[in-house]
């Protein structure tokens, strides 16, 4: 049976007048991956590990050794301590195992957790009441350690699919001693508890939102690994520090400023220190700013003002580094052949008006039609011949 979703087939479990489906697609998840080796038939062996996808961002790798028909979008119930959980299959097949290559995944105790069985009705049904469950607890939570004084806050609780284990992320910046709180917390919810630590990045990409660029947040749609970020990476790209600016909603520097650094400084490699001072007959010229893939560097005769720079070529500023160094010192910043780049505006230009709020009006005069053409035609000889016997008379 097919969801209204799209055309490709998805899990349906049907119960009496119920119908419950995953769709095939997964939707929109930041966890899942293309798999291009999908038509590639499978290996022959039958005990294959499955990557399955649950809450958020947490993955796992279980092996599926009562040799079951799985496809993406699959329902299955999964080995768990205690208990067994709930999971939806994300990816199978041989690029599995290309994956745990890629994150350097090793079983605990190295042995697979096992696949049991496709979810049964009754089991969805104990699941979505544990995840109905999830809110309420995670609101709790917090009240109970408020009332611990604590400094720590819950960020996120996640049942497991049996309902008998919950997940509480939370985040701090010192460590804390939560065992007391893990005593009230069992007796309060009657679950077995377990506390995992998460960052203000991670927290950001649990809630999700919209970034200054306009679009959704990378860390809540594709980021799984955060990078460390440093304010090196904003220097490196002339970048304004403004921590108003450079900050995301995470409190934190954005991810982004890590994107185009490599660009940045490979193009770098030619540029001289900016502290370096250029000594010329006109005096000494201090730094100012720099375009780096123009390979442009704008230098002032005031190290305290930035009204009259210059802009000097690299290789130009290079050459005077070089002369300063034998002792010489040249009597202009910029040679005749730079001045003449300089005058060049390289600049975008709107050559073909798309900019212009009246591109799509017609600016041309209006035809006059045939018809009138022609009856004009006509009347002028008629005219003519009038004028001409005026003048006889």
């Amino acid at each position: 049976m097919n969801c209204n979703e799209c055309s490709k087939g998805c899990s349906v479990i049907k119960e009496e007048s119920t119908d419950y489906y995953i769709c095939a697609t997964d939707g929109y998840n930041k966890l899942n991956v293309h798999n291009w080796l999908s038509d590639i038939p499978s290996s022959p062996h039958k005990d294959e590990v499955v990557e399955i996808r649950f809450k958020n961002t947490r993955k796992g790798y279980y092996i599926n050794t009562n040799s079951l028909s799985l496809k993406k979008g699959d329902i299955v119930a999964v080995e768990a301590s205690p208990g067994h959980d709930i999971g939806v299959v994300s990816l199978t097949g041989e690029l599995v195992n290309k994956q745990m290559k890629k994150i350097n995944y090793h079983p605990p105790h190295g042995e697979f957790r096992k696949i049991y069985r496709k979810a049964k009705p009754v089991d969805i049904e104990k699941w979505e009441l544990a995840q109905s469950l999830e809110n309420d607890t995670m609101i709790r939570s917090r009240q109970i350690v408020n009332n611990l004084n604590l400094d720590m806050k819950i960020g996120d609780v996640e049942y497991q699919g049996d309902k008998t284990k919950a997940i509480f992320y939370y985040i701090a910046d010192e460590r804390v001693d939560f065992r007391e709180l893990i005593k009230v917390l069992a007796d309060e919810f009657k679950i077995r508890i377990e506390m995992r630590q998460i960052g203000t990045r991670q927290e950001a990409g649990r809630i999700g939102g919209i970034g200054a660029c306009g679009r959704e947040l990378c860390c809540s749609t594709w980021i799984t690994n955060f990078v460390s970020v440093t304010t090196n990476a904003a220097r490196y790209q002339e970048i304004s520090l403004n921590p108003q600016k450079l900050a995301g909603q995470c409190s934190k520097l954005k991810c982004c400023l890590n994107y185009e650094l490599d660009a940045y400084l490979d193009a770098r490699k030619d540029f001289p220190d900016i502290r370096t001072i250029l000594e010329t007959a006109d005096g000494n010229a201090y730094h100012i700013k720099t375009d780096i893939f123009k390979k442009i560097m704008w230098y002032s005769f005031d190290p305290n003002s930035a009204v009259n720079i210059t802009a000097v070529p690299v290789k130009r500023v290079n050459q005077i580094i070089r002369m300063n160094r034998s002792g010489k010192k040249p009597l202009t910043l910029v040679d005749a052949k730079d001045i003449k780049l300089e005058n060049k505006n390289l600049d975008f230009k709107n050559v073909v008006g798309q900019d212009s709020l009246t591109r799509f009006e017609d600016k041309k005069p209006k035809k006059r039609s045939n018809n009138k053409r022609n009856k004009n035609k006509r009347r002028r000889p008629n005219n003519e011949k009038r004028n001409n016997n005026q003048k006889k008379k």
